[in-house]
């Protein structure tokens, strides 16, 4: 199996999650820093450099002001239509 930075599906998560940042009127260096790191973090994110872990992923909605199962299930509403 692929490796899963490297499948369409991590590219629709990545769009996902840059649209969700993005509604909530933040910059990458705001959500970096709300989460206690450098700017370069969200940055390597959204890339798909770094990979989040679900623990990760739950303080980043928190950050964006939205709630976990609402992203994933946005996640997979996307992947159905690609």
């Amino acid at each position: 199996m692929t490796k899963a930075i490297y499948r369409e599906e991590y590219a629709v998560f990545l769009t996902v999650l840059k649209q969700r940042r993005q509604d909530a009127g933040l910059t990458q260096e705001e959500c970096s820093r709300a989460l206690g790191r450098p700017q370069s973090f969200m940055s390597d994110v959204e890339r798909g450099v770094r990979r989040l872990d679900i623990i990760q992923i739950r303080d980043l909605c928190k950050v964006m002001g939205c709630d976990l199962t609402d992203l994933i299930t946005e996640f997979e509403c996307k992947l159905r239509r690609s």
